[in-house]
């Protein structure tokens, strides 16, 4: 007897036209790559791959090209309109006028070796204006006085605080200065007179630093006791709070590069929503939005305010700062002080071509 033919069951219908669709050939678009070891211990090739491996190594290569359009934007790119000043319709005059760009961090990465970039981009005038806490200012101060591994600093920094805290009351006194944070954390960084010191640098090149909360920290713990001693000291939040407004309105272009979040994120945000909008954002923190705090809000919530352009490419990456914000300096900021030797673009597309073009290393750049 022959054994049943077991009858051929069709496809189904529904199941197939879901799942197998025909193919679509790609005109365009970037194809996912990563670096390839082959070609040698190239950093700065690396970092260029994050932008084609995918997830936050993307974000991180959006976010150095979102940095890099705010530092090579020049009013000399955007049309002369009818009601400009005779003088900024001069070419030569508009190539000077660059992006004002806010810098915003949390005291914790003036803890941490940050502290190192974040000077860096003060000395050399990278950034024009800073926004961070009270403990972004008072431990930049306290790392000038010892070392973060030794002593008991409280003591060194009230020792240290206290007669310029006395200098300020005189002059307000004597010659009616009307003291604000950002006046005071300026005279510090005079005081301090350390190089080391990101406020050092930001008083000699006149960047002025904000700092919203100036008293949720050491310094408004030695004003507290200063006070029952010299009585007098006002500190002026409104004048402050003109100025920062008032820098963002008169910008031509402004950039936000806002490291953490709370405070120091909306205090910039928010100066940005009185001209529309920064034109160019980067934030980078590890926070989500499910619990709705502000470091969470990502930067299309900051366009519903109008503290982003609607068409503004704005990036948020996910990660910790200290370990992707120097890399992130290193392929923009860094760049503007420190130009990379001009070298020819890489051909091979093959490992084994790789490998024979890494077996010849390449000079160090000058």
């Amino acid at each position: 007897m022959q054994p049943q033919q077991q009858q051929k069951e069709e496809q189904p219908t529904l199941a197939k036209e879901a799942v197998l669709v025909q193919s679509v050939p790609m005109t365009d678009g970037i194809p996912v790559r990563g670096y390839d070891f082959n070609r040698g211990l190239d950093y700065a090739a690396m970092l260029d791959a994050f932008a084609t491996t995918g997830f936050q190594a993307t974000s991180f290569g959006r976010a150095v090209d979102e940095v890099n359009r705010m530092l090579h934007w020049r009013l000399s790119q955007e049309p002369i309109k009818p009601d400009e000043d005779d003088a900024m319709k001069i070419m030569a005059n508009r190539e000077k006028v660059k992006t004002t760009i806010f810098l915003g961090y949390t005291s914790n990465l003036v803890s941490a070796g940050t502290r190192d970039t974040i000077r860096f981009l003060a000395q050399h005038h990278l950034v024009d204006a800073i926004v961070t806490t009270t403990g972004g200012i008072e431990e930049d101060f306290i790392k000038c006085l010892a070392p973060t591994f030794l002593g008991d600093f409280e003591l060194d920094f009230e020792d240290w605080i206290n007669p310029i805290l006395l200098q300020i009351l005189n002059e307000q006194k004597s010659q009616h200065i009307n003291w604000t944070p950002s006046k005071i954390i300026d005279r510090l960084g005079r005081e301090i007179n350390n190089p080391e010191s990101i406020y050092y640098w930001c008083h000699r090149n006149q960047i002025p630093v904000f700092c919203p909360a100036f008293t949720d920290g050491s310094i408004g713990d030695m004003i507290f006791f200063f006070s029952f001693n010299h009585p007098g000291l006002v500190v002026d939040l409104v004048e402050d709070i003109r100025k920062i407004n008032m820098m963002a309105m008169k910008a031509p272009k402004t950039g936000m590069v806002i490291l953490g979040g709370g405070v120091i994120k909306h205090h910039i945000c928010n100066a940005n929503l009185m001209r529309n909008g920064a034109d160019f954002s980067v934030y980078m923190n590890t926070a989500q939005e499910f619990d709705g705090s502000d470091a969470g809000a990502r930067p299309d919530e900051a366009k519903s305010w109008g503290k982003i352009r609607a068409n503004a490419s704005a990036v948020k990456v996910y990660g910790e700062c200290t370990l992707l914000f120097p890399l992130l300096v290193a392929q923009t900021f860094a760049k503007a002080v420190f130009p990379p030797a001009a070298s020819a673009p890489a051909t091979a597309t093959s490992s084994a071509a790789a490998s024979d073009a890494a077996a010849t290393p390449a000079a160090p750049a000058q």
